[in-house]
């Protein structure tokens, strides 16, 4: 397959509640490559923490290994292979060699092959009203890079979760080609219900991009409570799927012409400009 298509193709997002067993998560994962492909999609986005999804961290630490021990990243490029669908796979919690972990998205081609890595670069550290406390940089280490891949949908640019309040880091890579933004996710319901749609929706806009955020959902075997609404945002800021509650999986075609006409209407990426130091009076 040409990793780079002009044609409209169909995107599958899997919405997930992932638990504490990767052997189920992986199931889970197997079954939605499986349904991706029987839909006609041409590639499937999965969320963030698709492998795991555990609070505890004596339990969940028998389940932490190293990329190259990964079972539900095997799993995946096994099911890859065998149907013949790239997958984004939003993203493991794997052990580094410094011991600490990455929450790393794997991009995995039609014959299982890892096309792309991308290391989680903003880290959840926040107390929410809610009285909800997070603290993921005690556990993960950031990402130092950007990462944009050639698919079959267009050049995918990764961004991860929080990474989603950080701008910059989608005019980098929509500055470095990316047609479309992946962002998987394990929103809470609390930021969830009040940011979720209008950053997605405003991150497509500024890139005139695709946005694809394939998002966990529901009541979690830990305790915790995601938003779900995975949704497809066009380069207008359209929202063409919004997945809700349910896991499952959903569909949406990516139509290159809406990013040509999007960006002629409005052309933002030409229109851009280094911003010199602020000057404080």
């Amino acid at each position: 397959m040409n990793p780079v298509s002009s044609s409209v193709e169909r995107a599958a997002l899997l919405q997930m509640t992932s638990g504490i067993d990767p052997a189920e998560n992986a199931r889970t994962l197997v079954e939605g490559v499986e349904q991706a492909k029987a839909g006609g999609a041409a590639m499937l986005f999965t969320p963030e923490m698709s492998g795991l999804l555990d609070r505890d961290r004596d339990r969940a630490a028998g389940s932490l290994v190293r990329e190259e021990d990964d079972r539900v990243l095997a799993a995946v490029r096994e099911a890859a292979a065998k149907h013949g669908l790239w997958v984004h796979l939003g993203s493991l919690a794997v052990l580094r060699d410094d011991g600490r972990l990455a929450n790393r998205g794997f991009v995995i081609d039609d014959t299982g092959a890892i096309r792309a890595r991308y290391d989680k670069m903003h880290l959840f550290d926040v107390d929410l009203p809610s009285g909800e406390s997070w603290r993921e940089s005690s556990s993960y280490a950031p990402g130092e890079r950007a990462v944009t891949v050639a698919t079959p949908l267009g050049v995918l640019g990764l961004a991860i979760c929080y990474d989603l309040r950080f701008p910059d880091l989608f005019r980098a890579l929509s500055d470095a080609g990316a047609t479309l933004l992946a962002v998987p996710a394990a929103f809470t319901r609390p930021t969830g219900a009040a940011h979720w749609h209008v950053l997605m929706r405003a991150r497509a806009i500024e890139a005139a991009a695709f946005v694809i955020a394939a998002a966990q959902a529901g009541m979690h075997a830990d305790g915790r409570a995601t938003y779900g609404h995975s949704l497809v945002a066009d380069p207008w800021g359209e929202l063409l799927l919004d997945m809700g509650e349910a896991a499952g999986v959903g569909f949406a075609e990516i139509d290159p012409a809406r990013i040509e006409a999007a960006r002629a209407r409005v052309p933002v990426l030409k229109h851009r400009r280094a911003i010199p130091p602020v000057e404080a009076l």
